[in-house]
């Protein structure tokens, strides 16, 4: 298959499938086209039986700067739930992916990005990385998993800092906090993607498949209905003021006047 937004290669001598968002001149911003191919990507990548696959952004720049604010500056309640819902089967197909993901996270990763480098099962990011769950700067909250999945990594507080915050921190502070386990030298970075990623397709797939399994069972009590209130809690925000003056402020490139 072939996408206009993604591109997936696949290493034949080491099972490693790399699965790049490729629209580098808008830092690789989350279109509802993108995130259907990115799906579609993951759904090829485990048919072609991936051992092990490299989420990452094209260009140096970004991994991926968020969602695509102008598509979603005028969404109706129903039409940002359907996002939202597209925006989270994307991220629990990270999660569930039957082989080990790592998000190599070169430049920034924003919003939505930040929420699919959560989702991944490790994090490994270059010096020049930047995170944050910014999405209160726009009038909303994080939708796509970011609600539950970052209390998980970095603790209540913190969460509750970036997220009511939207602060941005540079690579060593999100590897102090807990947010990615590695920070590489950017010129180290591709042959270090490189030489984890083919460690782990090395592995048993059985066992890294059921390991993968258990872990992600710890969390799933209370992460469910923590999802569905996040979805509904953030797709409830669509058509406020505060929303579509946030929206709006961003793409006008103006601070943002909220009720």
């Amino acid at each position: 298959m072939t996408w206009d937004t993604i591109t997936v290669d696949i290493d034949t001598d080491s099972d490693v499938a790399t699965l790049t968002i490729d629209r580098p001149e808008q830092l690789n911003a989350l279109t509802v086209d993108t995130l259907e191919a990115i799906e579609e990507g993951l759904a090829t990548a485990a048919a072609e039986d991936a051992r092990a696959v490299v989420l990452a952004g094209a260009g140096d720049d970004a991994f991926v700067a968020g969602a695509d604010i102008s598509y979603m500056v005028d969404l109706s309640t129903p039409e940002a739930q359907a996002y939202a819902e597209l925006g989270h089967r994307v991220s629990d197909a990270i999660e569930s992916f039957p082989a080990p993901v790592i998000a190599a996270v070169d430049g920034y990763a924003l919003g939505g990005g930040c929420e699919l480098a959560l989702a991944c099962d490790l994090r490994v990011a270059a010096e020049s990385a930047v995170f944050g769950q910014t999405e209160i700067d726009l009038g909303i909250i994080p939708g796509w998993g970011g609600t539950q999945r970052l209390p998980a990594l970095v603790g209540d507080e913190t969460a509750r800092r970036l997220i009511f915050l939207g602060e941005r921190i540079d690579a060593i502070a999100a590897a102090d906090i807990g947010l990615v386990g590695e920070v590489v030298d950017d010129d180290a970075f591709d042959d270090r993607i490189d030489e984890l990623s083919e460690r782990l397709a090395a592995q048993s797939a059985t066992a890294m498949r059921a390991a993968k399994e258990a872990l992600n069972a710890a969390g799933d009590g209370s992460a469910a209905t923590g999802l569905t209130v996040e979805r509904r809690a953030w797709s409830g925000l669509f058509g406020t003021h505060d929303q579509r003056e946030g929206m709006r402020a961003f793409l006008e490139k103006r601070d943002p006047s909220f009720e």
